[in-house]
């Protein structure tokens, strides 16, 4: 499947709603940490929070948007916990985790949770979540012109199940071991991804499962270009990223299941960005003597 995004325009017929609406197709970095350039930090967690808090049905109200793309933190939530084996350490780690959405949404049924992020200001955000479990965002709906909206965490869900930490995925910290590490659109934005994947062996328990969720865009502004995991040519052949994952896991998982998850945000009232996360499953194998 070729999951380059696509840049798509659509224009509602007068007749229909008498305006243009612009749906970028754009396999950017939607889930948090955007870049922007001219962005200040409190604008890219903003955009991050209105991603992971804000109800579908408040992203839009154009039925032709693709709205089964949205609520993305809770659908890769529930597809970690239904690929978890009964037994397995309840522990998750979400490495990458912005504003904590899809944290929240795993303490649902892990015991504990642990959110890292590599922004302090993602992680005094989701420090405050915990604690009020709300927080005041702005949803833009053009240029400079927002409306200001309220992110709730959700009642059933006990916050206290949850811990956050600032943190480096390319050097971790000691946290323990875990039944469950999810990766959501992280490896593409690591200095040296290889760094992360050599040292996550060590802290998942045999069962446990590795998930990585990503759409494989890679740019030489967060990786130099000779850490890229795919999407060049070597020796005349193509490299992917999917291809390489296999061959660097494959010594301690075994891939249990691959998927592909829609992914929508938005970015005014009349422009969306629209992606689609190849979402892997990765199963621990028993430890060798």
């Amino acid at each position: 499947m070729n999951r380059q995004a696509v840049l798509y325009s659509v224009a509602a017929g007068v007749g229909v709603i008498g305006a243009s609406i612009g749906l970028y197709w754009l396999g950017r970095e939607l889930l948090h940490n955007r870049r922007h350039h001219h962005r200040d930090a409190e604008g890219t967690v903003n955009e991050s929070v209105s991603l992971h808090y804000t109800p579908t049905d408040e992203c839009t109200n154009y039925p032709f948007v693709p709205k089964e793309a949205g609520d993305f933190p809770k659908r890769l939530a529930e597809f970690c916990i239904r690929n978890m084996s009964e037994g397995v350490l309840s522990r998750a780690l979400d490495v990458g985790c912005g504003p904590g959405g899809v944290s929240f949404e795993l303490a649902r049924e892990f015991s504990e949770v642990v959110g890292l992020d590599y922004s302090q200001a993602f992680v005094a955000k989701c420090q405050e979540l915990k604690m009020t479990g709300q927080t005041t965002y702005w949803l833009p709906t053009e240029a400079n012109l927002r409306e200001q909206k309220v992110a709730y965490v959700d009642a059933g869900i006990d916050r206290s199940r949850v811990q956050f930490t600032q943190g480096d995925a390319c050097n971790l910290p000691q946290l323990g071991q875990f039944g469950c590490v999810l990766a959501a659109n992280v490896i593409t934005r690591l200095s040296d991804p290889m760094k992360f994947l050599a040292r996550v062996p060590d802290i998942i328990v045999p069962g446990g499962i590795l998930v990585i969720a990503s759409y494989y865009y890679w740019e030489e502004s967060s990786t130099p270009k000779e850490k890229w995991l795919g999407g060049f040519m070597k020796d005349g052949r193509e490299v992917q990223t999917f291809d390489t994952l296999k061959e660097i896991l494959s010594l301690n998982f075994d891939l249990v299941e691959a998927v592909d998850l829609s992914l929508l945000s938005r970015c005014t009232e009349r422009m969306y960005q629209w992606s689609v996360d190849h979402v892997t499953v990765w199963k621990r194998k028993p430890q060798r003597p």
